[in-house]
């Protein structure tokens, strides 16, 4: 099959398989990801993964309730030592990995992390009081790739037939998910039928095609329907309040001591912003009755 278009880029498409009985999420992203890209550089494999990744937390908002946040961060022993990516609900996309030395010795397997790999899956919505509301979801690394660990996961923790293709090319990225309709069984064969067209579908054509042509071309007998789109964008969390939170939250000592040539400095690993804090304005921070502290288990 040709290339026979440019997709619709940085745009999150949810859609149904009337006649199947299935919903699907499919995602683009390329200006979004190529501002997640310009962290590194980034040797192959772990770029290719934190695409995978930064792809997969979008998705999983397609159908999932997520009024804050989700997202996917994969921690392991070894010289891959964490891999992070966030999709909010207004569709902003961030991500970041870190890694020992060059990185070249990482895996592109996850089963080659080591036995203490752990991948998850965090929900973290608004809640009227100080913690948000927070589900999280382990995922096992039994699987060699990021799409099958996803496809384990939905399958043994929320009892759902799923299906997750993920692919990175250098500046683009895209996903597609299936998942069995709740409750709706479709026609008797259905869900085997729209597994195993999944299946023809190549990474190249996932990348390339736009959604429309996608779906008429995969599933032309099942009647898809597009039921929403919304743009997803490069987003950071960051400000100064939340870093004058962090900064409170180190203590006296080792805020002070972050203080060099008069001025502390903490810079965002996810978009580069800078901000910086006099001494005096520590000192003012420190003192100030009332702070409220955010300590996060995401990375900042």
């Amino acid at each position: 099959m040709t290339d026979i278009a440019q997709p619709d880029s940085d745009r999150l498409s949810r859609f149904i398989l009337q006649t199947a009985g299935v919903r699907g999420v499919r995602v683009h992203l390329r200006e979004a990801w190529q501002a997640v890209r310009a962290n590194g550089p980034y040797p192959p494999a772990i770029e290719e993964m934190l695409g995978e990744a930064c792809v997969a937390s979008a998705l999983f908002t397609g159908h999932a309730k997520v009024d804050g946040r989700l997202s996917v961060q994969l921690r392991a022993p070894g010289p891959m030592r964490t891999l992070f990516a966030e999709c909010t609900a207004a569709g902003t996309i961030r991500g970041i990995a870190r890694f020992d030395g060059d990185g070249a010795d990482v895996s592109r397997d996850l089963r080659a992390l080591g036995d203490d790999a752990l991948l998850a899956i965090t929900i973290e919505n608004p809640s009227p009081h100080r913690e948000p509301n927070r589900y999280q979801g382990l995922v096992a690394l039994t699987a060699e790739s990021l799409s099958g660990a996803f496809e384990d996961y939905f399958r043994q923790s929320e009892q759902l037939p799923t299906r997750v293709l993920l692919a990175v090319d250098g500046g683009e990225a895209a996903g597609l998910m299936l998942q069995k309709l709740p409750g709706d069984d479709g026609d008797d064969d259905g869900w085997n039928r729209a597994s195993a067209l999944f299946d023809t579908l190549s990474t190249t054509e996932l990348l390339r095609w736009p959604t429309e042509t996608l779906l008429a071309r995969l599933f032309p007998e099942d009647a898809p329907q597009l039921l929403g789109e919304r743009p997803l964008e490069f987003g950071c969390s960051c400000s100064r309040g939340r870093v004058e939170e962090m900064l409170a939250s180190l203590g006296a000592d080792e805020a002070r001591a972050a203080v060099v040539e008069g001025e502390a400095k903490v810079i965002c690993e996810f978009c580069g912003q800078s901000y910086g804090f006099s001494a005096g304005e520590i000192d003012q921070l420190l003192e100030t009755p009332g702070v409220d502290v955010e300590v996060s288990e995401r990375l900042q």
